[in-house]
């Protein structure tokens, strides 16, 4: 054969394929599937809201306070995704723990904000339907926050024998990337249900 026959073999070459971790695709396709029933509750929030005899409310005060508190957190997480590049362990340590304690932080602030609902009369499930969406997209939401204490727990129980491997550092990554989610998601819905009362 000549040189020009073999030019013109088409020679099928493997196509190169995405890598993407198989626990980042899935923190991925998670982080989706909760935008996505977060979705549908606001859109049925709305719908609801439109169809007349809703009572307007107040937000609790300190549902301000707990936004400031994961807004914080967030940016202990960063400092501690920052440390874990640089294989500076004690920050690392230090900066899961403090995202932990504003974690746990803001779950009290949300225990006091449903108290507050009920010291104004507004149940679960009471006669009033506005109270009641509020009860289930703060409390979806607090129940995520709680898995997003047990990742940050693990990380931080990691943290302790962490060496230079990059499956910490992933594991570091993933559980930054749920955090801040979650506190992007809680900005959504507080800024959500304010401006849609």
């Amino acid at each position: 054969m000549t040189q020009e026959h073999l030019a013109n073999i088409n020679i099928d070459e493997p196509e190169e394929t995405l890598k993407m971790n198989p626990k980042k695709f899935m923190l991925w396709l998670a982080i989706v599937s909760i935008i996505m029933m977060f979705a549908g509750w606001t859109s049925g929030y709305l719908v609801r809201k439109a169809e007349g005899r809703w009572h307007e409310f107040e937000l609790p005060q300190i549902f301000w306070y707990s936004t400031g508190i994961l807004l914080v957190s967030s940016i202990s997480m960063f400092f501690a995704v920052q440390a874990a590049k640089k294989d500076n362990f004690s920050t690392l340590k230090t900066a899961i723990s403090i995202t932990f304690v504003f974690g746990l932080a803001f779950l009290a602030t949300q225990v006091i904000g449903f108290s507050d609902l009920i010291k104004n009369q507004l149940y679960f499930a009471g006669s009033d339907v506005a109270s009641s969406w509020i009860y289930v997209l703060v409390g979806l939401h607090a129940l995520h926050v709680v898995s997003g204490l047990i990742v940050l727990l693990i990380s931080l129980i990691s943290s302790f024998k962490f060496t230079k491997d990059s499956k910490n550092l992933t594991r570091i990554q993933l559980c930054a990337t749920y955090w801040h989610f979650l506190d992007g998601l809680w900005l959504y819905l507080f800024l959500f249900l304010y401006f849609n009362r």
